[in-house]
């Protein structure tokens, strides 16, 4: 069984990002937004605005109170939108629930959407043309080439069906011929389907979704989750590791898998929109 060191790639692909940045005419410029006061996101606005110092990128965070209606909003949204400063623009996510999430992402000039969440890069994806691919499912991808996990001619599942990560990564596993499975709450017999599985994402959102009896052996099992263990504390994924981890041939940790590369992702995706600016 191999751990799959999300850690390591990540940094790898943050030096590259890096490099190519320094031989930019300016730094590429991320905009962040962030509405209320929610601590992990607040730590994950604070992560993402060291990444893009160390990187040599410029970041800005836009933070508004939990109050701000959702006309104050798009009124930000429009202001990054016209701003030839600006590279790419994230909306952190969840909004609060007086907002219309799906107003918000659209809002987002489609050649600033660093997320990919935009309908017009959602539609990309799914017609195979140039687009910003979602960071953690494009994360997981680099995270299966790195380790040489070849996706072609295997069955994969992904349990999860959320825009943000379960049905762009089953596009991407797909693209890369793949037969893939989409599974979730109303699934029957989950166990009996990922029993079958070559690779098995777990993006449930959900401890404990993915148990020891549910994989064979060999499996490469890739957890997206991010909770907090209800007995320790601690920071957990949603998959069960101590049980799975024996059976798996390749599997990512929590925290230390997939969350670095997400990052990483957001780097390389706000370098790639300066590049593609006319």
């Amino acid at each position: 069984m191999v751990i799959i060191d999300g850690k390591k790639i990540a940094a790898e692909l943050r030096a590259e990002v890096a490099a190519r940045v320094a031989g930019c005419a300016r730094a590429p410029h991320l905009a962040v937004i962030v509405v209320g006061d929610d601590p992990a996101s607040a730590v994950y606005v604070h992560n993402k605005a060291i990444a893009c110092e160390k990187a040599g990128m410029r970041n800005t965070t836009v933070a508004l109170p939990a109050s701000a209606s959702e006309d104050e909003l798009l009124s930000v949204i429009a202001g990054l939108n016209s701003d030839p400063a600006v590279d790419g623009i994230l909306v952190q996510l969840p909004l609060p629930r007086h907002i219309d999430e799906d107003r918000i992402l659209a809002a987002i000039a489609l050649e600033k959407d660093v997320d990919g969440f935009h309908p017009g890069n959602v539609a990309a994806l799914f017609q195979k043309r140039p687009c910003a691919v979602p960071c953690t499912p494009k994360g997981i991808m680099k995270l299966l080439e790195a380790y040489g996990i070849e996706p072609c001619g295997k069955r994969a599942v992904v349990i999860g069906r959320s825009r943000i990560v379960g049905l762009p990564v089953a596009k991407l596993l797909l693209d890369a011929n793949a037969t893939v499975t989409i599974c979730h709450t109303r699934t029957v017999n989950l166990a009996a389907v990922t029993r079958e599985a070559d690779i098995i994402v777990v993006a449930s959102g959900h401890p404990e979704t993915l148990r020891g009896d549910m994989v064979r052996e060999g499996a490469v099992v890739i957890d997206v989750g991010i909770n907090r263990d209800p007995v320790t504390g601690a920071l957990c994924g949603d998959v069960l590791f101590d049980e799975v981890a024996p059976k798996a041939s390749f599997i990512t940790p929590v925290p230390g898998g997939v969350g670095p590369m997400t990052t990483a992702c957001l780097l390389e995706n706000t370098l790639e929109l300066y590049l593609n600016r006319p």
